[in-house]
């Protein structure tokens, strides 16, 4: 699926319902279930890790969250968007985080493939609600 795909159902939560809050955020309700899954990644790294990888990988998902709920709560269009361009960022951070823990033996390839469907998912999901935003700066 490419984001054209995704940029019709942004604007209306998995039941067809409107949107109210960030919550109800397809974008953001993704971005949550990965936060989740990679917080519970990180509890079988090394202790070593705790202050360095682990830390970088808690703190790049949650910026994948916070910054769609900061930026539906901005009620500005333009300015919304530059922080969910700052989560798509995040999610590119987060690849590359994971790539680091592959190459140093924390997770296996299966693992690292499963959640690079989860960043690529995340990301095309967020870029459908990018468009969506974008076409109403256009109207």
């Amino acid at each position: 699926m490419d984001y054209k795909e995704y940029a019709d159902i942004s604007a209306f939560n998995e039941q067809g319902i409107g949107i109210s809050n960030f919550k109800d955020l397809i974008c953001w309700q993704k971005c949550r279930e990965l936060r989740i899954n990679l917080e519970n990644l990180v509890e079988s790294f090394p202790a070593i890790e705790k202050t360095r990888l682990s830390d970088q990988i808690i703190r790049a998902a949650r910026s994948t969250t916070n910054n769609i709920a900061e930026g539906f709560g901005r009620y500005h269009f333009k300015d919304s968007i530059r922080f969910y361009y700052i989560s798509r960022g995040s999610i590119s951070e987060l690849l590359d985080h994971l790539l680091i823990a592959f190459d140093n033996g924390y997770l296996d390839k299966l693992t690292l493939q499963d959640f690079e469907a989860q960043c690529e998912e995340s990301a095309k999901i967020l870029n459908g609600y990018i468009k969506f935003i974008q076409s109403k700066i256009t109207n």
